[in-house]
């Protein structure tokens, strides 16, 4: 039985070894040391870019190429890839929580959610010799850990980037997803969620979000066109907006900043792009945003109650028309959520002649609020409903961005 020095040795000899480790080396580094927790055997499990398939991370020699696992442990070799909808470790996945089942001779195979803050990294596969003498939380303190290891190496690590690929990715939609934040980001006050497709052929689409002095930074873009002058003028927004905000300009400075912007890089060539931008004060629950063409956002409150956001909308963003935005504002309460989305979701992309429906989307998200499910499971389930409406092919790109006000921390 593992004591609490074992425990703090293997999570401190972890953190020391993985600070010049890179994502290769985080494998043989959880078999060296998960014995010390407990654990005779840990395989790190990562989502694929459309968190339908758990890919394993696989050390670069021993048996199988699998880390941990001697002839003695396991006569089977560990599955490469998992569907996250027909699993164990795709429900431990989905539904954020430690899953058991008997594994061979006798021991205990646990998935365990591998999570960066909120976000859903993948899971990790462990086996237990002596169940009753593993502490829960101690397993879930070395996969917080390795979640950490592996967020910190993502970024720059092409084994990570090819690992969660599943087939080539075109120019535009390498430069969106470069530029996005996390898919999830939650505290006591705020979850936030978002989701794209064509995960590979992402066009014009694009959202946004940031914290700073207790106000949340929202915004969704939607460039006219689907190809890499579309990502191009996504990519420019978005870095206007994020450098305007910073600079500490008010959402309506921002507005016309990065409209002056798309005209002076794409000039008399058209090219237009829809948006919403928000700021949402955690303080107050006040909502203030600006609408620059695009579809109003939904609010959902007690989980049934449904409404659009309407504000007076100012020309797209590239057009030129010299409109000054205006600024709305509507007082949130603890529990609402709040929809932002682009055209792909309910209009583009028929099945049969029929498109997917704004009615459908809003009742999709309101049964899944009833069933409690973490957000980012709703969006992963929407999007994959989508897609199943369409045959697995959009016509146009497909977004939302989901926040949900938890109330003010303490209240």
């Amino acid at each position: 039985m593992s004591g609490p020095r074992d425990v703090r040795n293997a999570l401190s000899g972890l953190l020391r070894d993985g600070q010049q480790a890179t994502l290769e080396d985080l494998p043989n580094l959880a078999a060296r040391h998960a014995p010390q927790v407990g654990v005779r055997q840990c395989l790190i499990y990562l989502a694929d870019l459309q968190q339908s398939t758990l890919r394993l991370l696989a050390e670069r020699d021993g048996p199988y190429g699998h880390p941990g696992a001697p002839d003695d442990v396991t006569e089977d070799k560990p599955p490469d890839d998992l569907r996250i909808d027909a699993t164990y470790g795709g429900r431990a996945f989905q539904e954020v929580r430690i899953l058991r089942k008997p594994s061979e001779r006798g021991m205990e195979c646990w998935w365990v959610p591998l999570l960066n803050g909120a976000e859903r990294l993948g899971a990790l596969r462990v086996l237990v010799e002596r169940p009753g003498d593993v502490a829960e939380e101690d397993v879930l303190d070395l996969a917080q850990l390795l979640a950490l290891l592996v967020a910190g190496r993502r970024s720059f690590s092409d084994s990570y980037t090819r690992l969660v690929r599943s087939r080539r990715m075109n120019v535009a939609a390498e430069m969106l997803w470069h530029l996005m934040p996390p898919l999830t980001f939650a505290n006591a006050e705020v979850t936030i969620a978002g989701v794209l497709e064509p995960a590979y052929e992402i066009g014009g689409d694009a959202f946004d979000y940031a914290l700073g002095d207790e106000i949340v930074h929202l915004a969704i873009f939607d460039a006219m066109g689907h190809d890499v002058a579309a990502g191009l003028a996504a990519n420019l927004v978005m870095a206007a907006s994020r450098n305007l905000r910073r600079d500490g300009a008010c959402l309506a400075a921002t507005s016309e900043g990065i409209e002056n912007m798309l005209l002076r890089e794409f000039g008399e060539t058209a090219r237009f792009v829809t948006a919403i931008m928000a700021d949402f004060d955690l303080r107050t629950g006040m909502l203030s945003w600006v609408n620059r063409g695009h579809h109003p956002p939904v609010l959902i409150r007690a989980g049934r109650w449904v409404t659009t956001l309407d504000c007076p909308p100012t020309a797209p963003f590239g057009l030129g028309l010299e409109l000054p935005a205006q600024v709305c504002h509507e007082q949130l309460e603890p529990g609402d959520r709040l929809l932002m989305y682009t055209d792909g979701i309910v209009e583009a992309g028929r099945h049969r002649g029929e498109q997917f429906g704004m009615e459908r989307f809003v009742d999709f998200i309101l049964r899944h609020s009833c069933a409690r499910l973490p957000v980012p499971e709703t969006l992963r389930r929407l999007i994959k409903d989508v897609m199943d409406h369409h045959e697995g092919r959009l016509q146009d790109d497909a977004t939302v961005l989901l926040t949900e006000w938890h109330g003010r921390a303490g209240a």
